[in-house]
């Protein structure tokens, strides 16, 4: 018997253990149930998931490949490191999978506006363009801060068409841009759709954004066995909401050989204000509609955050991370910015391969841990987007 004895991940209030549920007002859980009812209608319906398949196929060029990191696994003189490569999908991350699927819905559902916050960007480039596809008006929030520290793709989202709201409230990143695109979806929620861009809020998004990532890790662990007739010894993916690892991890889970671990941002380090390690150093609390381990003021506000990656700056964790922390399936580390910096640097120039930020912190975890294990044991990243929309940010930083 499994020592690890899951509930049903989500229950059908939402909750992934005690976590998650929809602490919304009253009206707001009518339309939130209404889009559970659709998307579970929807995604049983053999048009809708051949379409996405043939989306996922001819339009973001999937399945995305595992490339061996030989170099960099002969450079760190231990465990051999393999890269699911999500930063060659169309718009260059993992976040186009869910953001197809949200954009169909909303189709289906006959909604006149889909609205998201972003963070990075990866998932604004992404809504927008599945918005573009489908033929729906998208509006996209984002912080001020990162608007400057994302210029490429801020360029994207206004040439694929979509309104592009500045978030200067508060600390002018992704909580606030989140809050934004919250008061804006309010404003009309029977006509308008929230495509969250992550396993975070209210439910039904948990389930549906880890349903429409979930083929990261079916892909990635038939693919590893392929080519190494074994499962990988971990597999590591960058944590701040979580789709990305989410999406990787579910096919795993029923592997007790297979060691995950996810990866959040240590910022300026554990022992200043300067992190987003939530899972590491929060407790359990509410946030944007759900309850999940969360980073507090002694206020019990959410806590301004920092991490050099602006799609991991988040004081939240989604509720399935929460429940698989304490059930003890998943070990979450942490990496720093210099880290994070280091392994950015490092892939480029021993590989060819340039990360985004975000997955920067989960290459940087398995570059630690490659040198401590032996050379016939494996570390699987998901490398969850390409450093594109990074690259002038770093240059300034490192004075290139």
């Amino acid at each position: 018997m499994s020592k690890f004895q899951y509930a049903e991940m989500p229950n059908k209030e939402g909750f992934f253990g005690d976590f998650g549920g929809q602490e919304i007002p009253p009206e707001l859980k009518v339309i939130m149930d209404e889009i559970n009812d659709a998307y579970e209608e929807i995604r049983q319906k053999p048009e809708f998931q051949e379409e996405l398949d043939l989306l996922f196929a001819d339009y973001v060029g999937r399945p995305s490949p595992i490339y061996h990191a030989k170099r960099l696994s002969e450079k760190l003189g231990g465990a051999q490191i393999y890269l699911k490569r999500e930063d060659l999908n169309h718009t260059g991350a993992h976040k186009i999978n869910h953001c197809l699927g949200e954009a169909l819905l909303a189709k289906y559902m006959g909604k006149t506006k889909v609205i998201a916050e972003t963070g990075a960007g990866q998932h604004g480039v992404a809504l927008a363009t599945a918005c573009a596809l489908v033929g729906i008006p998208c509006e996209i929030h984002m912080g001020q801060v990162d608007i400057e520290k994302e210029h490429p793709n801020v360029t994207k989202m206004k040439i694929l068409g979509c309104t592009l709201v500045p978030v200067t409230r508060g600390t002018a990143t992704l909580k606030d841009a989140v809050d934004s695109a919250f008061d804006e979806y309010l404003k009309d929620p029977v006509n308008y759709i929230y495509a969250i861009g992550s396993v975070v809020g209210p439910h039904p998004f948990p389930k549906m954004v880890r349903d429409f990532q979930s083929i990261i890790g079916t892909e990635a662990r038939e693919q590893f066995q392929t080519k190494t007739n074994s499962l990988p010894d971990y597999i590591t993916a960058c944590v701040g909401g979580g789709s990305n690892a989410m999406g990787l991890f579910t096919a795993f889970l029923g592997d007790e050989e297979v060691n995950i671990v996810g990866v959040e941002p240590a910022g300026k380090g554990l022992d200043t204000d300067q992190h987003s390690a939530t899972l590491t150093l929060g407790k359990p609390g509410m946030i944007h509609g759900m309850k999940c381990y969360v980073l507090e003021d002694e206020n019990g506000e959410p806590m301004p955050v920092h991490s050099i990656a602006s799609g991991l700056d988040y004081p939240g964790v989604g509720p399935q991370h929460s429940y698989l922390k304490e059930l003890g399936r998943v070990q979450y580390e942490t990496a720093s910015d210099q880290e994070c910096l280091d392994a950015f640097m490092t892939l480029s120039q021993v590989e060819g391969i340039i990360p985004a930020l975000e997955s920067s912190h989960a290459v940087a975890w398995a570059m630690r841990k490659a040198a401590t294990l032996s050379k016939d044991q494996t570390i699987l990243v998901n490398l969850s987007g390409r450093g594109d929309k990074d690259a002038d940010y770093v240059a300034d930083k490192l004075g290139l």
